[in-house]
């Protein structure tokens, strides 16, 4: 389907479709055995200029928006959803500075992003605080000029490989949600530290650490917007980033159908190709109309975004749950056709399954996506009354 894309975006979309294909797919399963996280394939995005798609171009960036990184997200996770994040996880990290940053922090952190130079990550997940996000045990303790963090974060994409992070801290415990504050953090400040490298079922050659604050000194000026605006700061930002999830999610669906098509022509039983067979097309039917619809959802809640509209959650969230959803079940459908080989190492789509997977957890639960969604209606009927 023509989806109107620009100019620019088409050629967003096939310089990646090219780097995914040259120097991605031979890596990836190297990349996924091994955990390595994907330096060179990074270098290679910020030599095609591809790290500051949505970033202003008086920053560095080429000035695009979300619709650019999800033409650049999805593109690139059809072949790894894993090395894919090193980009995805990194606007996450960013958009906290994009959305709240003064121009003094937005002049400081965002060409450093923009040109690949440097990766960024968001820290709020802990422990105890997942989707529960008012329920974050990290403090920031105002001392003179400077913030003092104490406290974990936990399951951190880009966690030990990025050089700046937005962490979310209790300024104020008393009034909850209310006394969460944002804070920027570059990797290296005295008391800031990194655990162990997670070893996970899926998005292996992306890198999960926690971050362990103990007594970590941050400057005053690192705080972004005010005290007490944390938490609007992280929901503002998934509002933001959650299409770039849905884009990962899509990318793989997609990489699986195209693999699944490919294969079914290839594969031979009782004198015919597979696909000969009507309940092989009749599956191929449902994955392709899965992917479609899943494409037009993620890329009009991008536009959507883009456009300035104020109330975005609703449609994020529905981009984000739709799209990973039809991840795992086209995935999972992709083995099927695959049969036996479908569950081997040597083939992509095994691998495409356990990525899915992830899509349906982080950056919000599916099941808090849903709560989103309704509460949404709820109050929109609510107004109307």
């Amino acid at each position: 389907m023509d989806y109107g894309l620009t100019e620019e975006q088409v050629m967003i979309r096939d310089l990646c479709r090219q780097v995914a294909e040259e120097k991605i797919k031979p890596v990836r399963q190297e990349l996924d055995e091994t955990g390595e996280f994907p330096h060179e394939i990074v270098k290679v995005l910020a030599q095609s200029d591809l790290c500051g798609l949505y970033i202003e171009e008086q920053y560095g960036g080429m000035g695009g928006g979300v619709m650019d990184l999800v033409v650049a997200v999805e593109e690139l996770s059809k072949v790894c959803g894993g090395i894919s994040l090193a980009m995805a996880a990194t606007a996450l990290g960013i958009f906290p500075v994009i959305l709240f940053g003064s121009e003094e922090q937005k002049q400081k952190y965002l060409p450093k992003v923009a040109s690949g130079e440097w990766l960024a990550a968001f820290g709020l997940t802990e422990p105890n605080a997942g989707s529960d996000a008012g329920a974050v045990a990290t403090t920031a303790v105002k001392d003179g000029d400077s913030y003092v963090l104490n406290g974990t974060k936990q399951w951190i994409t880009n966690g030990g490989e990025a050089h700046v992070y937005s962490v979310i801290a209790m300024t104020n415990k008393a009034k909850g949600a209310r006394g969460a504050s944002a804070f920027i953090v570059e990797k290296g400040t005295p008391g800031f530290e990194f655990g162990k490298k997670e070893n996970k079922m899926g998005i292996r050659a992306s890198a999960t650490r926690e971050l362990i604050f103990q007594d970590c000194r941050v400057p005053k000026e690192n705080l972004l917007s005010k005290e007490g605006m944390g938490f609007l700061v992280a929901m503002k930002t998934f509002d933001q980033s959650r299409p770039g999830v849905a884009a990962q999610a899509l990318g793989i669906a997609a990489g699986a159908l195209e693999e699944a098509v490919r294969y079914s022509r290839e594969r031979r039983q009782f004198g015919k190709p597979i696909s000969a067979f009507q309940g092989v097309q009749f599956m191929l039917a449902d994955m392709a109309t899965q992917v479609e619809a899943a494409r037009a959802l993620v890329y009009q809640a991008a536009r959507y975004i883009d456009s300035g509209a104020k109330d975005v959650s609703r449609v994020s969230a529905m981009a984000k749950l739709f799209a990973s959803d039809v991840a795992m079940r086209v995935t999972t459908d992709a083995v099927q056709i695959f049969g036996g080989y479908g569950y081997m190492k040597e083939y992509p789509v095994e691998k495409m399954m356990r990525d899915a997977k992830i899509t349906q957890i982080y950056e919000g639960t599916n099941q808090i996506q849903r709560e989103v969604i309704g509460l949404s209606l709820i109050k929109e009927a609510a107004r109307k009354k």
